[in-house]
């Protein structure tokens, strides 16, 4: 017991929490600007013109129809052949980025068509123009309805940042393949690694729980 305590004390946590802060800076910056190009698409398909709303229906169809490992591989093995190159880190960063937007749009859409039009209506009656009423009247009501939807959508981003280690970016799940083939302790690393997973989906869902809640309006929810 002691061996096997002192084997995951110094060989397997150093690389694993190496590769655990290389997957939060993957999550840290991959949420917040999926969410935020997922509001944009959203409402550029809600409100914009043909050709913005055509241009947004395609993005969601091809970023949610197509398998994000093959987002990945064009974006770190295709695109070098027209001369765009980046790197591991950031290639799996803007394919997560991307996919995530395209799923995030969807139930941000959903939420905004639940609104009703006459509240749209009622803003410009009140002399705001079409972007301010979206931004103070729709917005703000669609993104509460929107919530569940999303969280589940971030929740997926944090396992999914497990394929990141396919454009040789060495994060959490990477640092366990590589300990695991190393000392062919499979089972031991990848249990520890599912644990860390385990324990990052927790801290994510107990924060979006509260935002929830935080974010509710009385009598409604």
């Amino acid at each position: 017991m002691n061996e096997l305590y002192s084997f995951i004390r110094d060989i397997v946590l150093p690389p694993l929490l190496e590769g655990t802060l290389v997957t939060l800076q993957l999550i840290v910056l991959s949420i917040p600007l999926g969410f935020i190009l997922g509001i944009l698409i959203a409402v550029g398909r809600v409100y914009g013109n043909k050709i913005i709303s055509l241009f947004c229906t395609i993005y969601v169809l091809f970023f949610r129809g197509t398998p994000l490992l093959v987002q990945l591989f064009i974006l770190y093995y295709g695109l070098p052949s027209v001369g765009i190159f980046f790197s591991p880190f950031v290639a799996a960063v803007l394919g997560f980025i991307l996919c995530s937007s395209a799923y995030h749009s969807e139930y941000i859409r959903g939420a905004i068509q639940s609104i009703k039009s006459g509240q749209m209506m009622a803003a410009e009656s009140l002399g705001m123009s079409r972007s301010q009423a979206i931004l103070y009247i729709i917005l703000p009501q669609a993104l509460r309805r929107a919530i569940p939807g999303c969280s589940n959508e971030i929740i997926y981003l944090v396992k999914y940042s497990s394929l990141a280690f396919m454009v040789t970016c060495v994060e959490l799940t990477g640092a366990g393949k590589i300990i695991a083939s190393r000392y062919f302790q499979y089972t031991l690393v990848f249990a520890v690694v599912g644990a860390i997973y385990l324990l990052m989906v927790s801290v994510i869902t107990k924060v979006i729980n509260t935002l929830e809640k935080k974010l509710e309006i009385p009598g409604i929810g």
